[in-house]
């Protein structure tokens, strides 16, 4: 039986914009987590010349209800912004926003199969699904085998007539798949969930730059939070930085950490599993002044204690990743010849490690601002910073940068120190 889906010329052409093979890939994957899955296989088979002949994609979930397949398949919004898949913001599962997410094999394949199995009360129903490149806007189904009264529920993606070859797959797609589902197996490790490429789990601590796990004890209430911090060698893409509360190892909600999109390339996860959670308000605190009805909520002393520790934490783990990150930033500078030209190398010898010094303490107070600068406005920065040292407004440099950036007392103690050191060594 064919079926046509809710998708015009014009709305494939938008997804194409907004998809690579990485994301589509990694989409198929999410597909089989969402779908109560906690085993996901990719397998594929590349001949002699590193070309792939075949690719699959199967997960042990509960497969696709032939009596839901309408809802599965058909993507019903065409607008631009429908159709970008965005991370959930306060939950980690349903990834699969919508339907347009299972068309985006054309980035990578001509032909999509999915042969399902899912139970129902008379037993397990099998069935194919088909889709074509040339035929996006419609697909064909076969549910017509008889059920049976025991299987396995689960789907297999099968992906043919592949435009991606097999140095693509494991030099971009596999480190990208690492990246983008290592906070999510972190989340249910407890529950052994696994990424299999062709026989060997992912190993998804390659991008465990380290992990610490500790408690944090409230002793007013006795309240015990039972914490783990990963700190990430690479970018989560869509997730960034969050904090994960659990109740009895359940993911409850998720939202993002204080030191989440700072410019810094700070990757983190904080997860939390209490009991404490369990009937936990994390809505009423929105609203100020509104009270949670049942169990506790943002605005409670165990809470409030949490964040303020985990905060302070962060702030301790993230203060070397700064200044390793800040030497980093000098070195790039002089590769790029930011730094100025000076007359003599007596000046040079003056001027430049004071000027380095300052660079350095900025950075570490707000990295936003070295962020997304052409070469030419590094040099511009960075030639104000240093004609306002070697002028009389030194006191000038922290008015600038406090109004430019919104410094912590601690932060503006430093910088001032660093200021009024220079000013003492120049007189």
């Amino acid at each position: 039986m064919s079926v046509s889906v809710n998708i015009t010329s014009k709305g494939i052409q938008k997804v194409l914009k907004n998809y690579n093979e990485k994301q589509a890939i990694a989409e198929y994957i999410w597909n089989g987590f969402d779908a109560n899955a906690d085993t996901i296989k990719l397998d594929y088979v590349a001949n002699a010349l590193g070309h792939l002949e075949s690719l699959d994609i199967a997960d042990n979930g509960y497969g696709i209800n032939f009596d839901r397949l309408q809802k599965k398949f058909d993507p019903f919004f065409e607008s631009e912004k429908a159709i970008q898949i965005i991370a959930p913001k306060h939950t980690s599962k349903m990834h699969g926003r919508n339907g347009v997410g299972r068309l985006t094999f054309f980035t990578f394949a001509h032909n999509a199969t999915w042969r399902t199995t899912y139970q129902t009360e008379n037993g397990f129903r099998h069935g194919e699904i088909y889709i074509s490149t040339g035929g996006l806007n419609s697909y064909s189904h076969d549910f017509t085998a008889p059920p049976t009264a025991n299987a396995q529920t689960g789907t297999v993606v099968s992906f043919s007539n592949l435009r991606i070859g097999q140095q693509d797959l494991e030099e971009t797609v596999i480190p990208f798949l690492i990246n983008e589902f290592c906070w999510f197996i972190e989340l249910n490790k407890h529950k052994n969930y696994s990424l299999i490429v062709n026989g060997t789990p992912l190993n998804f601590n390659d991008n465990i730059k380290s992990l610490e796990e500790f408690n944090i004890f409230y002793p007013d209430t006795a309240v015990n939070f039972k914490i783990k911090y990963v700190h990430w060698k690479d970018n989560l893409h869509r997730e960034l930085s969050k904090y994960y509360f659990l109740a009895g190892g359940e993911e409850v909600y998720k939202d993002y950490t204080t030191l989440n999109k700072k410019s810094d390339d700070y990757f983190h996860s904080i997860y939390i599993d209490s009991d404490f959670f369990r009937d936990f308000d994390f809505k009423s605190f929105e609203n100020e002044g509104q009270v949670a009805i049942f169990g506790a909520a943002k605005s409670s002393a165990e809470y409030r204690f949490l964040i303020k520790e985990l905060t302070e934490y962060l702030k301790s783990k993230r203060k070397p990743f700064l200044k390793e990150y800040a030497s980093r930033l000098i070195d790039a500078y002089e590769q790029e010849d930011v730094f100025p030209v000076y007359a003599t190398e007596r000046e040079k010898q003056q001027r430049k490690p004071e000027l380095i010094n300052l660079i350095k303490a900025i950075y570490e107070a707000e990295p936003k601002l070295f962020g997304s600068l052409n070469t030419g406005q590094k040099r511009t920065l960075v030639r104000l910073m240093d004609l306002l040292l070697v002028s009389n407004q030194r006191d000038q440099i922290f008015e600038l940068f406090n109004s430019m950036i919104d410094l912590e007392t601690e932060e503006k103690e430093a910088l001032l120190s660093i200021i009024k050191k220079m000013e003492s060594q120049e007189h």
